[in-house]
């Protein structure tokens, strides 16, 4: 049993040959994929290059986005947004939370271009990385928090541009690092520090009560002028 559970641990790794045939590609395009740095190095051994598994995702990743109608530059561009992203760890840094309430969701690269159809380009995705919407995991992506992928993707199909959807995105954390400050302040100078967690739906639903009151009251003004 040893055996066959250290055997199972082993890392596939493949000649350049190897890797092209389970890939479904010629020979030359792998070749011509790692000239464009497209593809990791391989391990050297002597004058053998080894691949491993992380190579033929690679490999696939970049077929399925070809497919998706993206050039090879823009893929090139792309891979190299997310090989000098954050990675997981440092994603709840950056956010001050240790993933929160939110549920985290993994994807891989042609799974996120699915979502933001001719959308995901260099600009953007550096700005999602940026925002910490998105991290790195190996060959995956981690994008922080479900509902707002659910809604920035479904802001992008009804037509408004990611890019506006990002910087909107930016524009609303400071008002609610703003509306937390408020709340987290009221808690402390009148409670205890405990009572934060026990009372944070409280904080929730005023917020949300309020953002709700707001678009009404914009809707009923637009509606009584004449001009509009």
């Amino acid at each position: 049993m040893a055996k066959e559970e250290t055997e199972a641990k082993t890392v596939r790794e493949y000649r350049t040959e190897e890797l092209a045939e389970a890939a479904g590609i010629p020979v030359r395009t792998l070749r011509f994929y790692r000239e464009r740095k497209l593809l990791p190095a391989p391990r050297r051994e002597g004058r053998i290059a080894w691949y491993d598994d992380h190579h033929l995702a690679r490999l696939r990743t970049i077929a399925a986005l070809l497919e998706r109608g993206h050039t090879l530059g823009g893929i090139a561009e792309l891979t190299a947004a997310f090989e000098n992203g954050r990675d997981v760890g440092q994603l709840g840094e950056l956010l001050g939370i240790g993933w929160s309430e939110e549920t985290p969701v993994r994807l891989t690269p042609e799974a996120l271009a699915d979502y933001f159809e001719g959308e995901v380009t260099p600009e953007n995705l550096a700005a999602s990385l940026d925002l910490g919407y998105l991290a790195t995991d190996g060959d995956e992506i981690v994008h922080v928090s479900r509902r707002l992928l659910d809604v920035s993707s479904a802001l992008v199909r009804e037509g408004v541009p990611l890019s506006a959807v990002l910087e909107t995105g930016r524009r609303v954390r400071e008002h609610a690092d703003a509306m937390a400050a408020l709340f987290t302040e009221l808690i402390s100078t009148h409670l205890t520090e405990e009572a934060m967690a026990r009372l944070r739906p409280l904080a929730k639903s005023v917020v949300e009560a309020e953002l709700s009151m707001a678009m009404d009251r914009l809707l009923a003004s637009g509606a009584q002028d004449p001009s509009s």
